[in-house]
């Protein structure tokens, strides 16, 4: 083995990855080249068996069962016209009042997170269905397309999050807990979008009108729209009860979802079998790139941690005389920078084994810590240049709606997630509170 300076290794491996990542090569490959690369250099054939060897023992676990089916559940849901009855719901319950269809597509977003699991799913269900509906209807552009790309990044931390399983399964946490812990956490940025919402739209109604006098409707009408909620309400139930209250392991949650989505479809007789191939298809696509990405990813972190990074940072962390809470800002502003260049799955497989030691060393409750990553993750959905949620909603927002709208309209929702971020981080019973009602 050569004797070198962990850190400058480290250094070097991320320098490198950040070059190739510049010169155009995709995540996967970067993450591959530099870290086969770097254990070859430093350890010769040996370093080759290293990587093979860790990563078979670091992916043998059952839990990553559930991706694929969550996965499979959210892109079935996304198909299957739920989101269109939802919508049609927000319009006869809120359209009265300023900015209504803004507030009820936060919790649309709200509710796809909680059957979903993933960020895509409402960002584009809602950008087809929602945004030229309140386009028409004269709602600003910027506050349209902010709220439906922030409300949709709301899968991140709404139960059931795919990375939050992810996370789970590197810092061999109980994925109850997760769940559970990012359940208030959501709710609140929810609320917090809603609140900003109303503040514009009370202030300067011209940003999100109420609906013609003509189009509303009487109460019993009202209540008679909230059918569309019934099923989706059942479904979401039963996979997180499942999961919180240990009925089922969350494998065995996830094919139940899988299976209570078709069942949805079937219901809404949008099921055939030309929709099946095309989920099929898009899970295995989705999941090829993401296993991809955990081998690279998990391939470039056991460099680091086997030459001892690890251990040297904490050394360093030690050194530095920062108290505890600087530390941990420290790391989310790591995040917040990482994930303007990298997809949250490489981040999470390339901080996680590195970052939860020292939190534990810090004394910090690594279930808490869990939500803050999440959080910065779903901020990051947001951010130029790599912001998926932007990309998501370009794809399918009118001519009219340019990529520098998108970016300003990001701004102050990502003001907002900060503000949730930091009363996450000041007050930690926000995230901390159910999950030690339910396990304790």
């Amino acid at each position: 083995m050569l004797d070198l300076d962990p850190l400058l290794v480290t250094l070097g491996m991320f320098i490198s990855m950040l070059v190739l990542l510049v010169m155009g090569a995709p995540l996967t490959w970067c993450l591959l080249i530099v870290g086969t690369g770097s254990a070859y250099l430093l350890w010769g054939t040996d370093g080759l068996h290293m990587l093979a060897t860790s990563t078979f023992s670091s992916m043998d676990n059952f839990i990553l069962v559930a991706l694929p089916m969550f996965i499979f559940m959210g892109l079935m849901l996304q198909r299957s016209g739920i989101t269109d009855d939802l919508f049609s719901m927000v319009h006869k319950l809120m359209g009265g009042i300023p900015g209504g269809l803004g507030i009820g597509t936060v919790f649309i977003c709200a509710i796809l997170a909680a059957m979903a699991g993933v960020s895509g799913a409402a960002t584009v269900s809602l950008g087809v269905i929602a945004l030229p509906s309140m386009l028409k209807r004269g709602y600003d552009k910027k506050l349209v397309s902010g709220t439906i790309m922030a409300g949709g990044a709301l899968g991140f931390l709404i139960p059931p999050s795919v990375l939050m399983i992810v996370y789970a399964f590197l810092a061999r946490e109980s994925i109850g807990k997760l769940f559970a812990a990012g359940l208030m956490p959501g709710l609140m940025l929810a609320g917090i979008y809603v609140l900003y919402i109303s503040i514009r739209c009370g202030i300067n109604p011209k940003l999100g009108p109420p609906v013609a006098e003509e189009e509303r409707l009487g109460w019993r009408d009202k209540l008679a729209s909230m059918k569309a909620m019934i099923l989706p309400a059942i479904l979401i139930m039963l996979v997180l009860g499942c999961i919180v209250f240990g009925v089922t392991t969350p494998s065995e949650a996830s094919a139940i979802g899988a299976a209570g989505s078709i069942a949805l479809a079937i219901v809404y007789r949008t099921f055939n079998m030309s929709m099946l191939k095309d989920v099929l298809v898009s899970t295995t696509q989705i999941m090829g790139m993401l296993l991809w990405i955990a081998l690279a990813a998990v391939f470039f972190s056991k460099i680091y941690i086997g030459l001892g990074a690890g251990a040297l940072i904490g050394e360093l962390i030690e050194d530095s005389n920062l108290s505890p809470y600087w530390i941990i800002i420290s790391m989310l502003a790591c995040y917040f920078v990482l994930g303007m260049f990298l997809d949250d799955f490489a981040i999470v497989f390339i901080t996680i084994p590195l970052f939860v030691p020292i939190v534990r060393d810090l004394g910090f409750d690594t279930v808490w810590f869990a939500v803050l990553f999440i959080l910065s993750m779903q901020t990051a959905y947001l951010t130029p240049p790599f912001g998926y949620n932007l990309f998501y909603m370009r794809s399918v927002a009118p001519p009219e709606i340019t990529i520098y709208d998108l970016y300003k309209a990001t701004i102050p929702f990502v003001i907002l997630q900060i503000i949730g971020l930091a009363l996450i981080v000041a007050f930690p019973q926000i995230a901390l509170w159910l999950p030690n009602v339910i396990f304790n």
